[in-house]
């Protein structure tokens, strides 16, 4: 394994380290290629790549150095830069435009199909969430409590919040909780994410069935989430459990698709 280094342009102006002057930063991004793995060379381009822009080393709007110049500075074939940023470009993370280049996409949330929680997700990726709480309520429903495994009559907690990311609306999040979790409180939803605060009373997740789709928004929607009527948004149900088999929530969310995505990954069986 050896380490190398990709020299990669931004919109900010610095000194190239050959001395001459251009209308650009030179950001160096570490990249380690290891040749004996049996991961393709142009994955582990991709994702340490993805992961300079997702940590804000790479800003939106920022130029992306071409694939020849990629292909000379690693040493690697440039069908294999290539495929790199397709993938990159598939991801939504890179944007290319005749005549312009290639550029880092405008920032969008980029989630993998794990039991982590939005909240936690944004904090991590320095999205400063906050959010509103519009219902927070005991109620019965019996096409949640059949997800869950419930009596039809159980008695469940439900919540409805708007989630915000740099104070942009991002997602409303509609839960609804077993009774045993009553206590929440709607200040607490405020401060904290959903999952930190079932961790706190000894409650945790640990596998689920979960369901992706799109749909056009509802009235409501589109007005707390700033959509026009022809914006669709990304959808997420959720049956949540805990090692033990025991409920823990069931989530119905929907997000603005053009600032949200779900990563997968998919094993030949």
């Amino acid at each position: 394994m050896y380490r190398q280094e990709l020299v990669l342009t931004s919109s900010r102006n610095v000194i190239l380290a050959f001395g001459s002057r251009v209308p650009a930063m030179v950001i160096r991004v570490g990249v380690t290629i290891d040749r004996s793995s049996p991961v393709p060379l142009y994955h582990q381009l991709a994702e340490q790549l993805g992961t300079a822009i997702r940590c804000g080393q790479l800003q939106p709007g920022d130029p992306f150095e071409n694939e020849i110049a990629l292909a000379e500075r690693l040493n690697l074939s440039r069908p294999t830069v290539r495929r790199a940023i397709q993938e990159l470009v598939s991801q939504g993370l890179l944007l290319r435009r005749r005549g312009l280049g290639t550029t880092v996409a405008n920032r969008k949330v980029h989630r993998r199909a794990e039991l982590t929680s939005l909240y936690d997700d944004l904090k991590r990726d320095a999205g400063r969430p906050t959010t509103i709480v519009l219902q927070h309520e005991l109620v019965r429903d019996q096409r949640v409590a059949a997800a869950l495994d419930l009596p039809a009559d159980a008695e469940l907690l439900s919540i409805v919040r708007v989630r915000f990311s740099d104070n942009r609306p991002l997602a409303i999040l509609r839960n609804w909780l077993p009774s045993s979790c009553a206590d929440i409180t709607r200040e607490q939803l405020q401060a904290q994410g959903l999952y930190a605060l079932l961790r706190d009373r000894g409650v945790r997740p640990v596998v689920a069935h979960q369901t992706i789709g799109a749909r056009t928004p509802t009235a409501a929607e589109r007005r707390h989430l700033g959509l026009k009527p022809s914006e669709p948004v990304l959808t997420m149900t959720r049956s949540a459990f805990d090692s033990a088999g025991n409920p823990v929530e069931y989530g119905d969310h929907c997000y603005r698709a053009q600032d949200y995505s779900i990563e997968v990954m998919i094993d030949e069986r």
